[in-house]
């Protein structure tokens, strides 16, 4: 990715800057580190975090001994010039202790459809055999649409009643089978939903 850093202001604390380290999916903040400018140039070019750790006195790639990658996904400054906002996509535990952050959080989205948008995405690519999700997928983004289709109908069915607990279900049912199409055509909420930002804008 492309990012302009000549205006961080790296002396204000003798080269470092401090780096907030957010899930780019679930919006948790997952650690602190700090960035001295190779590190930032580092994480720039690789596409792997990259901090300078002030105890070892050097250049330390979260990840590198555990495997658990922090894989960039986009850099902010503040406004002053000193602080980077980093999201993340975080590959396994954060933490050295082995939790999600370092704060001792679970890595969960606050909105539900965000956290299950995020299981139906790791279902895509498994074994048919394993879930129903991995099933759909399986057979193609044609059954995937049907299947959308279907629920939509089963919806608009269950309108014309007043069963409510029929209808919520058929809501949920077309909801996530609508969530399954997104992840198969490549796209996420977070885009559907920037489309809404917008027009309510206006």
């Amino acid at each position: 990715m492309t990012f302009d850093k000549s205006q961080l202001d790296f002396d204000k604390m003798n080269g470092l800057l401090p780096a907030i380290v957010q899930d780019a999916n679930t919006r948790m903040v997952l650690m602190l580190g700090y960035m001295d400018e190779t590190a930032l140039d580092k994480t720039l070019t690789s596409g792997k975090l990259t901090f300078f750790s002030r105890s070892k006195q050097r250049l330390w790639t979260k990840g590198e001994t555990s495997g658990n990658f922090l894989e960039l996904v986009s850099i902010k400054a503040d406004c002053d010039q000193d602080a980077l906002l980093v999201y993340v996509h975080p590959r396994g535990p954060v933490c050295h202790t082995g939790t999600d952050t370092c704060w001792e959080e679970e890595n969960e989205a606050a909105n539900f459809l965000d956290q299950l948008e995020k299981v139906i995405q790791s279902r895509q690519g498994a074994a048919p055999e394993t879930s129903y999700t991995a099933s759909l997928f399986a057979k193609g983004i044609n059954k995937v649409a049907q299947k959308v289709g279907e629920e939509a109908v089963e919806l608009v069915i269950e309108a014309k009643d007043d069963n409510k607990e029929l209808f919520l279900n058929e809501a949920a049912d077309l909801m996530y089978h609508y969530l399954v199409l997104l992840t198969a055509k490549g796209y996420t909420l977070e885009e559907v939903m920037g489309i809404l930002k917008e027009r309510h804008k206006r």
